[in-house]
């Protein structure tokens, strides 16, 4: 039988404690500086234009975010990978909102790296064909509005953002919550819009 001395108890403990840290700190520097720990672009700045591959009720087009924007505010929410269960359940959820939005004169779209044809199945299956999707499988446009996730940046991260008619970035949202995106977003176009 052993003798147990409680200083060497406390002292293992203790050594043991300071060793996880040491090996936790830089996890939590990664998460710190994940870009769910900092903000996208930020209110008031410019959001860039784009031009890509985009598919609403199964059907290709080529979105234009300068064009679509003189018709009013866009709601841009990008998304990790089409037909998850996160990013299935934001697109019902856009797809249930999407006349609020059109209401407020607010058009909605959504962002991946997914290939166009994968987004024409998702535009209709998922989104009801109620709002399109745009592809960005370079992820140019991705990387443009700062929305690469950490772990893989050729990936959208979940990033919503609601940009005015001058182009200016209004509103950002980041989360995991598929239905805050949408009902934040919601919130900022009719803060934006008055309707």
């Amino acid at each position: 039988m052993s003798d147990i001395r409680c200083g060497d108890s406390i002292h293992h403990r203790t050594s043991w404690g300071r060793r996880c840290a040491r090996a936790a700190a830089p996890v939590l520097a990664a998460l710190l500086l994940s870009p769910l720990a900092q903000a996208a672009l930020k209110v008031g700045d410019s959001a860039p234009r784009f031009t890509t591959p985009a598919a609403v009720a199964g059907k290709a087009f080529d979105f234009d975010m300068a064009a679509t924007l003189k018709k009013g505010p866009v709601v841009l929410y990008f998304f990790p990978k089409a037909f998850t269960q996160g990013c299935t359940m934001e697109a019902h959820a856009f797809a249930e909102a999407t006349p609020r939005f059109a209401a407020m004169g607010a058009t909605v779209v959504g962002m991946s790296h997914d290939d166009i044809d994968t987004l024409k199945r998702f535009s209709t299956e998922a989104c009801r064909d109620q709002f399109a999707v745009a592809s960005d499988p370079q992820a140019q446009t991705i990387r443009a509005y700062d929305a690469s996730a950490a772990a893989d940046p050729q990936r959208a991260d979940r990033i919503s953002y609601v940009i005015g008619q001058d182009g200016k970035v209004r509103f950002v949202h980041m989360g995991s919550d598929p239905d805050e995106h949408v009902r934040q977003t919601e919130a900022a176009v009719k803060r934006l819009t008055g309707k």
